[in-house]
């Protein structure tokens, strides 16, 4: 059987199943690549690169989103209340409910009707400014941006604009300042120039009349991205910065402590509960299309970096989100002693092992489509994962169980559980196998019956389900 650097394998193997990642000591090794000098010639002119097109969210983009995370789904011919529903579900704005003392008289909406609550809501948050609704019109253009500034929170900006910047920024569209004034002015004219309205939608806005549904569909996105509620992503996987974008994620993360949350999910390496978890933060979560969704866990950066390489060089694009991950696991004794590093810190415990913290990272992927998804799986096996009969050439530091999963079903991919406690933005989290998953939410409750704590399955990849079951590959 191999070695791995300065840890059998079989030492490896021997850790119980319910191991929160692979970890390795930090004294571990890894291999490294020289990329090959690039020549240049005078002479001879070949075809010149062309600069990787800068991703821009499609209406399609967020007519998807819409309705995966919101079950927003626009009629063809769109009215006035469609939308002021879908502004207020996305706004997530106060109920009727909650604020009849607050409920305005309209003149033409009577509680009972669809749009009533949602018109309420949008109402008592300044989104709607008068008592006359016209839910049951067909929603125009003009009505919509003026909903969506509104709702964006960029109400008090468009008020600060006079009148020569308001006519300049209507001019980008080609809309004359005679054909709208006032606060309905400054209103549109924040709209263009905050991006509210890209310039796809120019064409629509200067013709005006009835908004298209591609239209809706855009400025609905457009206000999650203004009040940031769409995708949380550090860029594309073909952006041309985004390697530098990694570098950065990964730079500025530390290991996470939350001393509280710590000193639980410790105990339960102490008692055995399990070998391993993850401390990760709520506050990197994608909020990607689950359906659409991997998650990749690694702990060398330059690792990340060609894998996105790597999945580009197979023609595939993705949504690109860093979350930083700490990952604590027994070290045991006999490894020897541990040498600390900004990056990884133990502590010594009552029978002489240590309880290890590595800094780790998590990348989630947000594909074009689930066949690129599907695809995904047989792009790493070939490429970025370790296998005794093989000796084709790897990306740097690839391992034997490589670990990446789907919160949604997909084919070849066993289901185990994840078992999670939270307190706070922070949470710590386990996997194990499904059959392991009630014992350690039982023990999780014992050492804190007031924390959050969830036990849920999900599908990850075979080699990983593999080494949960002692497999070595």
């Amino acid at each position: 059987m191999k070695k791995i650097t300065q840890i059998t394998l079989a030492a490896l193997l021997a850790a119980p199943v319910t191991l929160g990642s692979l970890n390795l000591p930090a004294s571990a090794s890894a291999a490294s690549a020289t990329p090959a000098k690039p020549t240049t010639s005078q002479s001879v002119k070949g075809p010149v690169a062309q600069a990787p097109v800068a991703y821009t969210e499609s209406a399609a983009d967020f007519a998807q989103f819409l309705q995966a995370k919101y079950n927003i789904q626009l009629p063809q011919q769109i009215t006035k209340g469609d939308f002021i529903q879908a502004i207020a579900a996305i706004t997530e704005t106060t109920r009727a409910s909650d604020s009849e003392a607050q409920a305005p008289a309209f003149t033409d909406l009577a509680s009972g009707d669809s749009s009533y609550d949602a018109a309420v809501s949008l109402y008592n948050n300044g989104v709607l400014t008068g008592t006359e609704v016209r839910a049951k019109d067909q929603l125009s253009t003009y009505a919509a941006v003026f909903i969506a500034v509104k709702a964006a929170g960029f109400k008090e900006l468009a008020y600060t604009y006079p009148a020569e910047k308001t006519a300049k920024a209507l001019a980008k569209v080609g809309i004359s300042p005679n054909r709208v004034q006032g606060q309905a002015a400054q209103e549109l004219a924040a709209a263009i120039d905050t991006g509210l309205i890209p310039e796809s939608l120019y064409p629509s806005l200067l013709k005006g009349g009835v908004a298209s549904k591609d239209f809706a569909n855009t400025l609905l996105g457009r206000v999650l991205i203004s009040q940031g509620k769409y995708k949380h992503e550090i860029g594309r996987s073909g952006d041309a910065d985004i390697y530098s974008k990694l570098y950065a994620a990964y730079r500025t993360a530390d290991l996470i402590e939350s001393p509280e949350l710590r000193k639980i999910v410790d105990q339960a390496l102490r008692d055995d509960l399990v070998t391993g978890y993850n401390l990760k933060d709520s506050r990197f979560d994608s909020n990607f299309i689950d359906e659409l969704t991997l998650t990749y866990g690694h702990d060398n950066i330059q690792h990340a970096v060609q894998l996105i390489g790597l999945l580009r060089s197979e023609g595939i694009d993705a949504d690109v989100q860093f979350q930083p991950k700490t990952s604590a696991f027994i070290y045991l004794k006999e490894w020897g002693e541990p040498k600390e590093t900004p990056d990884y810190k133990v502590t010594q415990i009552e029978n002489g092992n240590y309880i290890a913290s590595a800094k780790e990272y998590d990348i989630q992927f947000e594909f074009n489509n689930a066949a690129d998804k599907v695809r995904f799986n047989d792009i790493v096996l070939k490429y970025a994962k370790k296998n005794s009969e093989s000796t084709s050439p790897l990306i740097l530091s690839s391992w034997w169980q490589p670990l990446y999963y789907s919160p949604t079903a997909l084919a070849n991919y066993p289901v185990i559980s994840n078992n999670k406690i939270a307190l706070g933005n922070y949470y710590a989290q386990s996997f194990s196998l499904k059959e392991n998953a009630k014992t350690i939410r039982e023990g999780f409750l014992k050492l804190a019956p007031d924390a959050d704590i969830t036990t849920y399955d999900f599908w990850v990849d075979q080699p990983f389900f593999n080494y949960l079951n002692g497999g070595s590959e």
